[in-house]
């Protein structure tokens, strides 16, 4: 029988580019589609991997789904204007202007599928090949964005002493000549947050560094992440540069979006702000790359932030909703810390995260294994807690390190007890 040219060649392999030669996958995704395979075989999992919402646990605004149908209904389905429906990119300057107390025009807005168009458009628009970007580790995906724009990554590992957020005394020796300092808080993976006093010292760092710059050279840039910033709980209340240092307006682009706050990650409605040059550049990147949000999902947004009791109402709800899951699993963690288990936790701040350390190192398992690296402890929780968590060395801090993430947006409140539980009852068993 002959053989198709589709078989004969389906094993030949020719060189390509070499950053996609080099660029590692997500270590999320991967640890994420482990865990659906063992739950499609029936296994029950406590699953706090994922940074996304189970929509029946933490469904999108009423409000917002109603709009999204009535969009569709109406026939918005050809293409949206390059950088975002105007009444959209007008709420958002409401948003920001009521939320922040920053005034920024419509024009300076940018909207597009997401947060992570938004961010790679940024990382094009700012960098040449071989500009250096500096940013804390753990954090989301700084060094794949550097990796895809042939930058070079200066990554400064932060500290549990200051809740893995990165301080002026860190980052100071490493702006010197570079071209983007990447902040986010809340911050994913840790769920804490910058205080007004660390994040002035950081901004005084920039405004510092591009006072000392020259005429027609390129600025330090900085990237504020604040996709988490309507998710705070307590005192730990958000603070931005432009806020805190207004001069540092003409080098700060802001990312945010309705993925987070409005448990409305498949939505796929982003948006940033900031300096128009910046901002127009990136329409014209996101313009060639077609990463626009969907036209009936951008005017359902505007139409949704423009009721302002409802979007209050949605925000305060899914807030108590997030941090008493948070709370509950950190206040666990600590009776376990307390009992003499070798876990402890951070308070949590913001986001859907907790931050959890876990060190199981020279523990030996009932069978006798001896459990070694952060490896051998993941797998250890994931079998005999069925509690699957992720850490961080996913978000570039190195191997040895025992923290982790866990994420609350797919867990039922009856899963936070059962989870304790489960996790109480592996510890047990090491020896």
């Amino acid at each position: 029988m002959a053989t198709t040219n589709q078989n004969l060649h389906s094993d030949i392999q020719f060189p390509v580019s070499e950053m996609a030669e080099n660029l590692i996958g997500s270590e999320i995704i991967k640890l994420g589609n482990e865990i659906r395979e063992r739950v499609s075989r029936g296994e029950t999992i406590y699953n706090f991997t994922i940074g996304d919402f189970d929509p029946k646990i933490f469904p999108i605004p009423a409000e917002l789904k109603k709009a999204i149908i009535e969009c569709y209904e109406e026939g918005f389905t050809n293409y949206p204007v390059a950088n975002g429906y105007p009444e959209l990119r007008k709420e958002v300057a409401a948003l920001v202007q009521r939320t922040q107390g920053l005034m920024y025009s419509p024009e300076e807005v940018l909207i597009a599928g997401g947060a992570r168009p938004v961010i790679y458009a940024a990382y094009r628009a700012i960098l040449d090949p071989g500009d250096r970007v500096v940013f804390p580790i753990p954090s989301w995906n700084n060094n794949h964005y550097t990796h895809l724009c042939g930058a070079e990554a200066v990554m400064v590992e932060t500290l549990p002493d200051h809740h893995f957020m990165p301080t002026a005394e860190s980052l100071a020796p490493h702006l010197r000549g570079a071209t983007l300092l990447a902040l986010c808080s809340p911050l994913n993976p840790t769920g804490t947050t910058f205080t007004r006093s660390q994040l002035a010292s950081i901004c005084d760092l920039v405004v510092d560094e591009n006072a000392r710059r020259g005429p027609g050279e390129k600025p330090l840039y900085l990237m504020y992440d604040q996709i988490y910033s309507l998710l705070t709980f307590g005192e730990s209340g958000h603070v931005d540069p432009v806020s805190i240092r207004p001069e540092l307006r003409p080098y700060t682009l802001y990312v945010d979006g309705i993925s987070k706050s409005l448990a409305a990650t498949g939505v796929r409605v982003g948006w940033c702000f900031g300096p128009s040059f910046l901002v127009d550049k990136m329409k014209s990147i996101l313009g060639h790359v077609g990463a626009w949000a969907p036209r009936p999902e951008q005017i359902a947004t505007a139409r949704f932030l423009a009721q302002r009791e409802a979007v209050n109402r949605y925000i305060g709800w899914i807030s108590r909703e997030i941090y008493s899951r948070l709370q509950a699993l950190y206040e666990g963690i600590e009776e376990l810390r307390r009992d003499g288990f070798p876990v402890e936790a951070i308070s949590p701040q913001g986001a859907i995260y907790l931050t959890v350390k876990i060190d199981l190192s020279g523990k030996t398992t009932s069978d006798g294994r001896l459990l070694q690296t952060t490896g051998d402890i993941t797998a250890y929780l994931l079998s005999e807690a069925r509690l699957a968590l992720v850490p961080f060395y996913a978000f570039g801090s190195p191997r040895e390190s025992r923290w982790y993430r866990l994420s609350v947006g797919t867990a039922a409140q009856a899963d936070v007890p059962a989870a304790l539980n489960a996790l109480r009852e592996a510890l047990l068993k090491l020896r």
